[in-house]
């Protein structure tokens, strides 16, 4: 039984931080800024928690270089990766207040069915999912049987406008027990009003602003301490990290922002998610 397994997503990251600027149409940036590490939402969001002092484990399609720092952290690996697939990678380029990327899915294309298959033999008092669900409507009922064995649920979808069309999504945002999202992502996924309607807390990422806790008779805020911002490549999941292993400690909702938000600053000091 371990206290926490996150599903989904894992990359290996090419990161170059630090830079004044993006490339303009047509131009070339060289740095000397640049590290090669693991990332994707459940590796960095494992690893940060196992440093905190939880039992871990994760189920993903990593790379070697991910199973080995994995393990190095003393987190559990599920490995979903086929030995012909090819891992996942990004390209991240970053600035002190803008960050974009590019990604080849890999083996992260056919995540979503191979977490769904072995759901059933993962034992934890958590689960959080970080990945796009596809579609969504299985989803719902899996996270029932989580409730019913007496595991807790969390979700990151991460950015993508074709989960806002999916007609099961906002039945699947109801049914977790935490559901995370960035304000981009709260708009794009919700209308007007649903997040102060859910049933179960919606965390929002605001940045340097902090985050914010809505849902039924809940809302707070907590403020996010300064930082000397490198890159801020895989904050969030940091950030998700924090929060959790604060609620499995049981921590008030608060206190967990706010502990969320300072190990989400800090991550922000140094390259890459880990």
């Amino acid at each position: 039984m371990f206290d926490l397994v996150t599903a989904g997503d894992a990359f290996d990251d090419f990161v170059f931080y630090n830079l004044t600027e993006l490339p303009r149409p047509g131009r070339e940036l060289r740095t000397d800024a640049f590290v090669r590490t693991v990332g994707g939402g459940a590796v960095i969001t494992a690893i940060a928690a196992a440093r905190l002092g939880i039992r871990c484990a994760v189920a993903s399609a990593v790379s070697a270089d991910a199973l080995q720092r994995l393990r190095q952290s003393r987190v559990a690996v599920r490995n979903l990766r086929r030995s012909r697939e090819p891992a996942a990678l990004t390209v991240a380029l970053s600035t002190a207040r803008d960050r974009r990327y590019i990604t080849f899915n890999g083996a992260n294309a056919r995540i979503s069915s191979r977490v769904y298959r072995v759901l059933p033999r993962l034992r934890a008092r958590h689960v959080h999912f970080a990945f796009c669900p596809r579609p969504c409507r299985p989803w719902i009922s899996a996270i029932e049987r989580l409730r019913r064995r007496g595991t807790s649920t969390s979700w990151d979808f991460g950015w993508n406008p074709a989960l806002a069309r999916d007609r099961d999504l906002e039945r699947l945002c109801g049914a977790v027990d935490i559901l995370f999202l960035n304000r981009s992502e709260a708009r794009l996924y919700g209308r007007r009003g649903l997040w102060r309607s859910m049933p179960h807390p919606v965390v929002i990422k605001l940045g340097s602003a902090g985050a914010r806790l809505i849902g039924r008779g809940l809302d707070l805020r907590a403020a996010a301490p300064r930082a000397r911002v490198i890159d801020t490549t895989g904050a969030g999941d940091v950030f998700n990290a924090g929060f959790l292993v604060a609620r499995l400690r049981g921590a008030p909702w608060v206190r967990a922002l706010r502990f969320a938000n300072g190990l989400a600053a800090k991550s922000t000091e140094r390259a890459g998610g880990v």
